[in-house]
């Protein structure tokens, strides 16, 4: 019975049921006053805290624990081997994502590029065979293989940089030709657009549209209001101004089609030079008052002077009904 006592003296059981044998056993972590032993609510196994910094096993997974200072740190092996997965997902992804960028860089971006390139030098008369249904392959292929950002990025740079020639162009062009040179480029550039944005209507519908809450028409056309029109419409609107108090100075189909592309491209244009945008677009000035009708006549009847004295007759008078009084 004293055996039997002293073999139970070295055992002591907590509230918890973890038992934590004495300094007898060698092989086994002793519980002292200055360790901490939690038992495991979810699973029959527990965890101690020790100052030694000693290593020891959890009960149930066999994972060695190891202390760094009065913390004690798991390691289990499902742990590790989900962290080593994760490394290995993310190194895939990159190698993946830089062999999408290569091909892009390689294959997809110089085609569309070099088609970019023919539809821009284009003029309105001419035709040029381009393939449009492979065009619009590789913008899907981009746009699939979450290329839409470097793809936007790159058509606006592609198209800068050619607007940035066109502007080095009609700084070389004489004052006399410059609405006729300014009114060919804008032209010229408005038919191209027709091409090119039929092409990436994947990427605007998917990407710009729907992320940027953006439209790739109205963006290009900025790009050649920032990068061409604005650089000179200081200079045009004088130019334009007088050649509009002159006939015929300028082909009216000219002059229509500069006003008309100004407004579009910057709406506030108009406040410039209001009386000459007004002659080409309805409703820039502002709604008539009864109260200036009688200016409104007099302003009419000055024009029809100018214009008589100018060698404009008023034509056949003969067939005009004659007045009642008479």
């Amino acid at each position: 019975m004293e055996a039997m006592e002293d073999d139970s003296s070295d055992v002591k059981d907590d509230h918890n049921h973890n038992y934590c044998a004495g300094s007898s056993s060698s092989k086994v972590q002793t519980c002292s006053s200055s360790q901490i032993c939690d038992g495991g609510s979810a699973r029959r196994s527990f965890v101690c805290r020790s100052a030694s910094g000693s290593q020891f096993m959890d009960s149930d997974t066999g994972s060695e624990c190891s202390e760094a200072g009065d913390d004690t740190e798991c390691a289990t092996p499902a742990v590790a081997s989900a962290q080593n997965k994760l490394t290995l997902d993310s190194a895939s992804k990159f190698r993946v994502n830089a062999t999408a960028v290569e091909d892009y860089r390689n294959n997809h971006w110089p085609n569309l590029e070099q088609a970019i390139e023919r539809l821009l030098i284009q003029n309105p008369t001419d035709h040029i065979s381009v393939s449009y249904a492979q065009i619009y392959s590789y913008v899907y292929k981009c746009v699939c293989q979450q290329h839409s950002e470097l793809l936007y990025n790159d058509l606006k740079s592609k198209i800068a940089n050619h607007l940035q020639g066109v502007s080095t162009e009609l700084n070389a062009v004489p004052l006399e030709n410059l609405i006729e040179s300014f009114n060919t480029a804008l032209t010229q550039y408005i038919a191209s657009l027709q091409c090119i944005v039929p092409i990436f209507l994947y990427l605007n519908k998917f990407y710009i549209e729907s992320k940027l809450n953006r439209d790739l028409k109205q963006d290009l056309m900025n790009l050649f209001a920032d990068h061409v029109a604005e650089k000179y419409v200081d200079t045009l609107m004088p130019l334009l101004i007088k050649a509009h108090t002159v006939p015929f100075k300028v082909q009216p189909s000219t002059m229509a089609s500069v006003v008309k592309g100004l407004h579009s491209l910057r709406p506030e244009w108009a406040l410039l030079a209001p009386a000459l945008f007004s002659v080409f677009i309805p409703q820039i000035n502002p709604p008539a008052v009864e109260s200036l009708l009688l200016d409104y006549a007099a302003c009419d009847q000055k024009l029809q002077m100018e214009l008589s004295m100018n060698g404009f007759p008023r034509g056949d008078q003969s067939r005009k009904r004659a007045n009642d009084d008479s």
